[in-house]
């Protein structure tokens, strides 16, 4: 008796574990999600850390001469992800997003919050489209700029190593100000 349920126990895990492994099938789109995702925690959070004055600040010391300031650096992030996101559906990016300076009307922390908030969405969107049957297909019939990057798989990739450089940036300038960025509280 205590073998046919040990059996039956075995059985019984086997099935389910399969079942739960296919629920949560790792797809492309949701492998780019995912670091999309994580991407998004870290610049928000350090976007959200500086408060509204020193967002016009900018480092003067060395050799800095031209720098961004902390809201260019995040406007300049966000309009590469809506960039990188329209590129993904096919779509042609807006001037400000080709451009990657963003809106000019676009400058209080709340307003350049909101815009960085909804190119992260337009990543999350654009990524959905994303198929093992179309990942690494053209989008664009023609040559992008000077990038030879053309596929979904690239763009996205583009989105994401592109923020996380501006990311280390906008570390730096927390720093700068005496404030400790969240990811690194933890």
């Amino acid at each position: 008796m205590k073998n046919a349920f040990r059996i039956l126990s075995c059985l019984l895990i086997t099935v389910t574990s399969h079942v739960a492994l296919a629920q949560v099938r790792l797809t492309i789109s949701r492998a780019l999600d995912y670091w999309i995702s994580n991407c998004e925690k870290d610049v928000v959070s350090a976007a959200d850390a500086m408060p509204e004055p020193k967002y016009s600040f900018a480092p003067a010391a060395g050799e800095f001469t031209g720098a961004r300031t902390f809201a260019e650096q995040i406007k300049h992030l966000a309009a590469n992800n809506y960039r990188m996101a329209a590129r993904m559906l096919g779509q042609r990016p807006t001037p400000d997003q080709e451009a990657e300076t963003g809106p000019d009307p676009v400058r209080s922390k709340a307003e350049i919050m909101e815009y960085l908030k909804g190119s992260f969405a337009a990543l999350h969107r654009s990524a959905a489209t994303v198929t093992a049957e179309n990942a690494v297909a053209p989008v664009l019939p023609e040559r992008v700029g000077t990038a030879r990057q053309n596929t979904r798989v690239q763009f996205a990739v583009d989105a994401v190593a592109h923020s996380y450089d501006h990311y280390g940036q906008m570390v730096e300038y927390l720093r700068m100000n005496g404030i400790v960025p969240p990811a690194s509280r933890r």
